[in-house]
């Protein structure tokens, strides 16, 4: 099997990618699924994140208020590294699960989307890394536009990743994602017959061996 971590920061278009894989055949395992289930009503996480934020990051229903607890945490650095360290072990525990699953099926080739992958220093763990990068400016506009963030939310949200510059020296693969839907099927099609190659390859050595 072979695992690979896929990354981009924050409206760069990876969701989107591992959209695509999956309709390809890739198993995929995305992180920001993993943390709503983290975080769901009554779980531990989410008694720890009222126990530390209070009631008004609850909705009326007793879920999570993801956009009170985000306009809180993207505006302070520190509150953000306590926020990731109540969700963080949860997500790992789940992912974990979830590969093991996918290893006892016999898959192939999985996709395990972590957007703070390179933050949490995280490459050790896979097999190769699949980066989806597009400019600062365009990735605030589709915050702006596509999720209906304010800009200072967006900015915040932005400045709280690693800057991509730094991610794209440590990735294998880039997908430069700047253009249509159209465009970055033809680009995701490229990145499939590569994974595929490394799929093959991979076997062949096991074979060997």
């Amino acid at each position: 099997m072979i695992r690979i971590g896929l990354t981009g920061n924050i409206a760069s278009g990876k969701s989107e990618v591992a959209k695509m894989l999956a309709k390809r055949g890739a198993t995929v395992i995305d992180a920001d699924v993993l943390a709503r289930e983290a975080v769901e009503h009554d779980s531990q996480a989410l008694r720890d994140i009222v126990k530390r934020w209070g009631p008004d990051v609850l909705q009326k229903d007793g879920h999570l208020d993801r956009a009170a607890l985000r306009h809180i945490v993207f505006a302070d650095q520190t509150e953000l590294d306590a926020l990731n360290r109540i969700v963080h072990p949860g997500v790992t525990r789940l992912r974990d699960r979830e590969i093991a699953e996918a290893r006892e099926r016999g898959d192939p080739l999985v996709i395990c989307v972590i957007p703070l992958l390179f933050e949490r220093n995280l490459v050790e763990e896979f097999d190769g890394i699949v980066l989806v990068d597009a400019p600062r400016p365009l990735r605030l506009e589709r915050l702006v536009a596509t999720r209906g963030l304010e800009e200072t939310d967006a900015m915040n949200m932005i400045a709280s990743q690693m800057p991509a510059e730094l991610k794209r020296a440590r990735a294998d693969y880039v997908i430069e994602n700047t253009g249509s839907l159209q465009e970055l099927e033809r680009d995701v099609n490229a990145l499939w017959s590569f994974l595929q190659r490394n799929a093959v390859e991979s076997e062949s050595a096991v074979a060997v061996s």
